[in-house]
């Protein structure tokens, strides 16, 4: 199974063929128009199953399935949270995905980390220890940490780790949050200014599948976004 996070800041109908070329099982993708904008006359585009949601329909959150999975949208999904929906995916293998964009300017509480934060408060009894995916962008990194605020980057990560969930990227690479050696979203799209902020969490029965890890590369994946994917493949 091959699930990938890619941010396409906007316009997702002109880029979609080039994502595609790496046969995602499950695709999330922020910043993404409605699907009714889309235009799939080419067959090999159109995914088997998709989930949006938004207020601007030229900006929301996209779920696609390009395998055998079904998704649903959960009847717990709180629309407060902008934008982290909780779906249920049905297939070879069956899963609770958290497909994320962290991103709410109007909570005065916090626009970005703090989003997810309280998502894991609100959809606590969904996360199990087991079959259990968070992905996406999540718009925080513990290097923007502040200690004495709950609800950061690390108490996340501290909070997931509880359940026995897991980057898939850190697990992989071993590496530290906050010491990526790995950017996934370079502001303005310049090389000099990266930031690891998107992710794959996943619960310890599916990391221990875990085949293997892409961050997609700047000088390619700049033409289409500011962010680059994060591809996960696990074993069958």
């Amino acid at each position: 199974m091959k699930l990938i996070a890619w941010n396409c800041n906007m316009a997702f109908r002109n880029k979609a063929e080039y994502i595609l070329k790496h046969k995602p099982d499950i695709l999330v993708v922020p910043e993404c128009e409605h699907p009714d904008k889309f235009n799939f006359s080419r067959k090999k585009l159109k995914p088997k199953d998709a989930i949006w949601f938004g207020n601007n329909p030229n900006k929301g959150l996209g779920v696609f399935s390009y395998g055998d999975c079904k998704l649903r949208l959960l009847e717990t999904h709180n629309a407060a949270f902008k934008i982290i929906l909780p779906v249920a995916v049905t297939g070879p293998v069956d899963f609770t995905l958290f497909a994320i964009w962290a991103n709410n300017p109007a909570d005065p509480d916090g626009a970005y980390v703090e989003q997810t934060w309280k998502a894991l408060a609100h959809y606590a009894p969904l996360l199990q220890s087991t079959k259990t995916v968070l992905m996406g962008d999540f718009n925080s990194n513990t290097i923007w940490d502040r200690p004495r605020r709950i609800g950061n980057h690390s108490h996340v990560v501290s909070r997931l780790a509880e359940k026995n969930i897991h980057s898939c990227y850190h697990l992989h690479y071993r590496q530290e949050h906050g010491k990526e050696k790995h950017p996934t979203q370079f502001m303005y799209r310049h090389k000099d200014k990266p930031y690891h902020l998107d992710y794959c969490f996943a619960s310890s029965d599916m990391t221990e599948r875990l085949e293997n890890v892409q961050v997609g590369r700047h000088n390619y994946w700049s033409q289409f976004s500011d962010h680059v994917p994060v591809i996960v493949s696990l074993r069958d």
